[in-house]
């Protein structure tokens, strides 16, 4: 054997491999190892049997090789083989050691000519083999027969490369001599992976089979396509020898006839031939396990610290320790906790980049929705004029007044406050609904407890729910105190005095420079016969509503001025995703072209309540006769 004193090497990574399998993963670590790759009828088997000096594969037509066989050979005064699956059984029959692996193929893949990667370990003990390690992969087939998968092909080509793609993979490339070297797809496959041929050993078979007067000196002299660690020809058994049971031990000495006899090997047969393959691939694979050994002895080892720390943790670990499962439970509770205030404080550590949610949807409900809907139900000029007249008649009565009296004041007053209560409740009930949302948003990372999730989220919501009747009351109080006592002496009160001031005040503002309000892009609901639905840059300032072609603002389409516009809400339709917000002109005029009325739709209804409230800001008010209803909408 050659390498004396590393002969344990080969052993301890079949040790190790064995581990592996066992627990059914890898561990990230990747193996010293040969893989064996060719193409269907390659005389990839006939190569294996060989070095075990038994026939023990499965032969047959077609796609043979359905798993990887991961085959350890082990130097052992005894012959016998095991496999990792049937532990402690020893198999002394090799037609047994056949029927086994076509066995364990069916239980995994079925009898459908399917292929899987879940290797099957074979370990031969016999005093006629070398320590090897090699895996026997599915020969490389390119149209699928009878009811193999159509994709057969590429199932087979992405198994190989899951092996051989590894740095620490040497790769067995076995090539037919009778076919051309260039289409090898052995070689082919081999050369995208290993480009400069480092760590390919070229195999050439069926030397034998060759035209009479062709031989492949060339490619076995390492000329024709240059590998680093060379190639190695052998000459097989022939199907008839297979079929006839000839015995193997003749037909190496066959091979080693054919090569010392042949004029264009005569003068290498000493490095051709199974026997030769043996010595050096077990000469190979030890050098090349001695090579990655440090690197795989740190990988192991910086596995082995992150593992004793995650083990350090659970050392004394004892589920029924009553301290444990007190600290586990607060630990989560006050994690619960941190993720509830950061999704209102917004300092999360998971940022949502897609909705607005938590905090920010509270603000906008507070900033924007709010006022908006103020604005819609407080402001009613004509009808508010007819209640006032009303209410100084009748507080008169039969006599005829001469000042407006200060109960009719407090009459109408009192009455457009109390319309300040039913908003303000529906602010209340949604800032609730998101609350309960961001809880039970927060205890999914308690999945793993169902019952302590259920009676988290049971008691967030309880209080959530406890608080918000607080809260209405405070509203309610609020509303109640505004209506006790009107204060005509604050500074916000326009009386007779003031009014004149504010008037001109107001004309003065507008004087002022163009102030832009809003920007971002609307698209324009037109019907199919106009051009259909376009999007636009729009910009909002406090005198118009202009858009363009693009955000750089070079092409403007459109300038829009918005003295007498109003907005209403328009109906989503049926198989539209968008939402959608119109504008008009009070006075029945056209807003654009030919249009009385002109839709601007939205991605989501948070952006429809954005940009109304921006209406809002520049003066554009909802239509007067508009129901007061809240279209928020959580998601």
């Amino acid at each position: 054997m050659g390498n004396r004193g590393m002969e344990d090497l080969i052993p301890l990574i079949n040790k190790l491999q064995d581990a592996f399998s066992s627990i059914g993963q890898s561990c990230n670590l990747d193996l010293p190892q040969i893989a064996v790759v060719g193409g269907q009828s390659a005389g990839k088997s006939s190569v294996l049997e060989n070095f075990v000096g038994r026939d023990f594969l499965p032969r047959g037509s077609g796609i043979v090789t359905r798993r990887p066989l991961i085959l350890q050979l082990v130097n052992n005064k005894a012959e016998y083989a095991e496999f990792l699956h049937c532990k402690g059984k020893k198999f002394v029959d090799f037609d047994e050691v056949r029927a086994e692996i076509e066995a364990e193929t069916d239980r995994i893949t079925g009898s459908n000519k399917g292929i899987s990667p879940i290797p099957i370990n074979l370990r031969v003990y016999s005093p006629h083999v070398l320590n090897l390690t090699l895996i026997d992969l599915p020969g490389m087939t390119k149209v699928a027969v009878g009811d193999q998968p159509p994709d057969i092909e590429h199932q087979i080509r992405e198994m190989l490369l899951q092996f051989i793609t590894k740095e620490s993979c040497l790769i067995l490339a076995v090539t037919p001599a009778n076919t051309d070297l260039a289409n090898s797809d052995a070689l082919k496959i081999a050369k995208e992976v290993d480009p400069q041929g480092l760590r390919t050993i070229g195999v050439i078979t069926k030397l034998d089979l060759m035209d009479e007067g062709t031989d492949a000196r060339e490619i076995l002299e390492n000329r024709l396509l240059p590998l680093r660690r060379g190639y190695i020809g052998v000459v097989n058994r022939s199907q008839k020898d297979i079929d006839g049971k000839k015995d193997i031990r003749a037909a190496m000495a066959a091979e080693r006839k054919f090569f010392l006899s042949h004029p264009s090997y005569r003068h290498m047969a000493e490095r051709m031939g199974t026997p030769h393959l043996q010595k050096a691939l077990n000469q190979q694979l030890t050098n090349h396990i001695r090579d990655t050994l440090p690197t795989l002895r740190s990988k192991l080892q910086s596995q082995l610290l992150s593992l004793e720390k995650e083990v350090e943790v659970y050392k004394n670990y004892s589920p029924d320790d009553p301290t444990r499962k007190t600290k586990a439970l607060l630990q989560m509770v006050q994690q619960f906790g941190v993720d509830f205030e950061k999704c209102i404080e917004g300092s999360g550590d998971q940022v949502d980049t897609s909705e607005l949610s938590g905090g920010a949807k509270i603000n906008r409900l507070f900033h924007e929705r709010f006022p908006f809907e103020l604005v819609k139900i407080v402001f009613d000029e004509k009808e508010l004029r007819r209640e006032i007249s009303h209410a100084i008649k009748n507080v008169h009565g039969v006599r005829t007044g001469l000042f407006t009296p200060d109960l009719a004041f407090e009459a109408i007053v009192k009455k457009q406050i109390l319309k300040l209560k039913e908003p303000s409740l529906k602010c209340v009930d949604l800032v609730v609904s998101e609350l309960t949302a961001l809880a039970m948003k927060c205890a999914v990372k308690l999945k793993s407890y169902p019952r302590l999730r259920e009676e988290t989220e049971r008691i967030v919501t309880t209080h959530i729910r406890e608080r918000e009747g607080k809260a209405k009351d405070q509203v309610l109080l609020l509303i109640d105190i505004e209506l006790s006592y009107i204060n005509t002496n604050h500074e916000d009160f326009i009386g007779f005095a003031n009014a004149q001031q504010r008037s001109t005040a107001a004309n003065k503002k507008r004087a002022m420079p163009n102030q832009v309000i809003r920007k971002g892009w609307l698209t324009i609901n037109l019907s199919i016969m106009k051009g259909g639905s376009k999007e636009y840059w729009f910009v909002l300032t406090a005198e118009s509503l202009s858009w363009y072609k693009d955000d750089e603002e070079k092409e403007k389409k459109y300038m829009l001025p918005l003295d007498n516009l109003k907005i209403r809400d328009v109906e989503k339709g049926f198989m539209s995703t968008k939402h959608s917000f119109a504008i008009f002109n009070t006075e029945q005029r056209n807003v654009y072209k030919d249009l009385r009325q002109i839709e601007l739709a939205c991605e989501s209804q948070d952006d429809v309540d954005s940009w109304k409230a921006s209406f809002l800001r520049a003066g554009v008010y909802p239509e007067k006769d508009q129901v007061c209803g809240w279209s928020f909408v959580f998601h």
